[in-house]
């Protein structure tokens, strides 16, 4: 059976979504201020925001990398 990935994007509010599973979770910073991860209560990624996401056209590739969190 293959994983279902969600993604959702505003564009009034210019803002990009994806959810890799469906469940509780909170948003976290990352080290870029334009993308959250979003965790479980065990610290697993369950998904990513990006705010702004029009803005990264004007500058370099996006690259960050999204870790679980030590227990």
């Amino acid at each position: 059976m293959a994983e279902e990935v969600k993604v959702w994007y505003d564009k009034e509010g210019d803002y990009l979504e994806v959810l890799f599973e469906t469940r509780k979770g909170y948003f976290t910073e990352t080290e870029n201020d334009a993308v959250m991860e979003k965790v479980d209560e065990q610290g697993n990624i369950i998904g990513f925001s990006i705010l702004k996401v029009s803005a990264l056209k004007e500058q370099e590739p996006l690259n960050i990398s999204l870790k679980k969190r030590a227990a």
